[in-house]
């Protein structure tokens, strides 16, 4: 039986990322590891969870949380560099 945390390691995802896609999409975080594995496995996925992630900034920094801005930029930072061929989508 897989855990949570193999499920994690398999979908070349982090924790963090699979967050921003379930705070974004509002689902529950297992969701979004299954639909973040799907994503990130499509050449149009990487640039959409790009932008999942942006939004996420965008809506932190509206709201005045500038921790969370600074946590998701790291986020960010990490997927692009994670993901390079897809540096210029989004």
């Amino acid at each position: 039986m897989l855990t949570y945390q193999d499920c994690v390691e398999l979908s070349d995802l982090t924790e963090e990322e699979i967050e921003a896609i379930a705070q974004h999409e509002h689902l529950p975080e297992m969701a979004a590891l299954e639909l973040g594995s799907y994503m990130v496995h499509t050449e149009e996925g990487i640039p959409m969870i790009k932008r999942i992630i942006l939004d996420d900034i965008e809506e932190a920094r509206r709201r005045g949380h500038v921790e969370k801005v600074l946590q998701l930029k790291l986020v960010l930072k990490h997927f692009v560099d994670t993901h390079p061929n897809n540096r210029a989508a989004a």
